[in-house]
């Protein structure tokens, strides 16, 4: 009898529980929050994508210096969710940046900004300088442009996400334009990730 109690118990409990995630997974997301480009103030960027890419996945090459080692900061604040490694690294560096291509995402970074908002940042040079449960201002560093995983050539890999979907990416309000992969598709934008804000 106690044994059917318990099993009882554990059961409303796991019912519970359940509903309780449903309600958090289903709750509508909260507004965008203001992203800025995640790369230092006053840079020229182009963000671009092409076919076989996916949606809304945007590539982001500068358009003067070097592209190796670039600074990548958050693009909002938020608490870092994920800080490792996505597949394999492979071998591309700036001393040899034909190695062979690794798998994924490479070194990459994910932030939770809150209201079910995220961006991801892929492909870094070096293991990310932030760790998972910190929490990151908008503008502060979290790694460096590289070219691990799979990846053709330096660049850094970006993603905002509302819930667990890819979205249109908007930089300092203005929407990107690159919403689909059916095509070659390039943009220029000037970083107004100027001033560290509070998370």
């Amino acid at each position: 009898m106690r044994v059917a109690h318990v099993l009882l118990a554990l059961g409303a409990l796991g019912a519970v529980l359940v509903v309780a995630a449903l309600v958090v997974l289903l709750r509508p997301a909260g507004p965008r929050p203001h992203f800025q480009l995640p790369v230092a103030c006053g840079e020229h960027w182009q963000l671009g994508t092409y076919p076989g890419h996916d949606d809304y996945d945007v590539d982001l090459f500068p358009m003067d210096g070097e592209v190796w080692g670039r600074p990548v900061l958050a693009s909002y604040g938020g608490r870092v969710t994920v800080a490792g490694i996505n597949g394999s690294l492979g071998g591309r560096t700036p001393e040899d940046p034909d190695g062979p291509r690794g798998r994924g995402g490479g070194y990459w970074v994910k932030i939770d900004h809150g209201g079910r908002w995220e961006t991801q940042y892929l492909h870094l040079l070096e293991p990310p300088m932030v760790e998972v449960g910190q929490r990151v201002a908008q503008g502060e560093q979290i790694g460096l442009v590289g070219s691990t995983g799979n990846s053709g050539a330096p660049h850094l890999h970006y993603e905002q996400r509302r819930g667990w979907q890819k979205v249109e990416t908007y930089f300092d309000g203005v929407p990107s334009g690159i919403t689909h992969d059916d095509s070659e598709y390039t943009v220029t934008r000037t970083s107004n990730n100027c001033v560290a804000g509070r998370p």
